[in-house]
């Protein structure tokens, strides 16, 4: 009996000293890690590495893709066009008879289709330059054409492909009625040998918890010549975003209604020079000069610098950060003349 007892007891102490020796040779269990955050697919997450170079909004991957850049009709036959509201950049200048062209640039979001557009003007071909942006035209002032049959830049003529990669709508007249799809600029980029690669170089841009400077002014108006052509800009504080109007009409898209909604309105002064009988200018893109520069409600006036073909806003020698969003680009040949608060 004694015996018994005892060899069941030497058996209970084995099997104890087997399951700790078992659990000493295990893999611990991690300890459960509180407080990770994960970022939500369309959240802006501050965990975000890269963001896009002309909006500065934030994106989960590199966005390697090259920038688009469109000759937009800004005719009064030509309003509302469509694709504006997409744009990451939109650059405003004369070109003859007071009239106002467009220069809208896309790289973060692409419009079904963009247009009306229109010809092109050597200066829009620099600041598409400068962007590394492929340029989308139909037709060309004699010396744009000679900038660009010399190679200068990657781009699409409408003039040769009327009714294959650029479309007429029936809505409206010529020159107002040419328009371009984003699928078909791919198309017409892959048939030229084009890459689609090759991002803009980034502008700076103010982190979340940034304090805008400058002088309360909520509204501001260019006078470009006619009433067809006087530019207002509106801050609504409840978006905190700038909406745009022409010839005191807001600026929507065509085909969805949606306005073209704004975050930084930059203002530059360049030397504009007439150069034949047509009223065709010339435009000084590379001086630099006096700007004004309005965000959240608040203007400054600063400086232009034109860094490696970007248009840059500065003030006491050093870049100025934009608010993440979408940049409007005026550029006046006088800004005392032309612009009132």
């Amino acid at each position: 009996m004694y015996k018994q007892r005892y060899w069941k007891v030497m058996t209970m102490f084995m099997i104890i000293f087997l399951l700790v020796s078992c659990n000493k040779n295990a893999e611990p269990k991690p300890e459960p890690v509180e407080n990770i955050e994960q970022d939500t697919v369309g959240e802006k997450s501050p965990g975000y590495l890269y963001h896009y170079p002309l909006t500065g909004e934030p994106i989960e991957v590199e966005p390697t893709n090259r920038a688009i850049s469109v000759m937009v009709n800004n005719h009064p036959a030509a309003r509302p066009q469509s694709g504006l509201n997409k744009a990451d950049l939109v650059f405003e200048a004369l070109a003859e008879g007071g009239i106002t062209r467009l220069l809208a640039v896309f790289q973060s979001e692409f419009p079904k289709k963009v247009g009306p557009v229109r010809s092109a003007r050597p200066y829009y071909i620099e600041l598409a330059k400068g962007l590394n942006a492929i340029y989308i035209f139909h037709g060309w002032s004699p010396e744009a054409q000679e900038i660009i049959q010399s190679g200068y830049i990657d781009h699409l003529n409408g003039l040769y492909y009327d009714g294959t990669l650029f479309n007429r709508v029936t809505f409206r007249k010529a020159p107002h009625n040419s328009y371009i799809s984003f699928e078909n600029i791919r198309k017409g980029a892959k048939q030229n040998g084009y890459s689609m690669e090759g991002a803009p170089k980034s502008y700076k841009f103010l982190a979340e918890d940034d304090q805008v400077e400058g002088k309360l002014q909520k509204d501001i108006t260019i006078s470009y010549s006619n009433q067809n052509f006087e530019v207002r800009y509106e801050y609504d504080s409840s978006i905190k975003k700038y909406k745009r109007f022409s010839g005191d009409v807001q600026t929507v898209d065509y085909d969805t209604n949606d306005p073209v909604l704004l975050n930084n309105i930059f203002i530059v002064q360049m030397d504009h020079f007439v150069i034949d009988d047509s009223g065709r200018r010339k435009i000084d893109l590379t001086s630099g000069g006096k700007a004004l520069l309005l965000q959240e409600g608040k203007m400054r006036e600063v400086s232009w610098k034109n860094v490696d073909g970007r248009i840059v806003p500065y003030f006491n020698g050093a870049e100025i950060r934009l608010v993440p969003g979408k940049t409007w680009i005026n550029i006046v040949p006088n800004i005392d003349k032309m612009v009132n608060f």
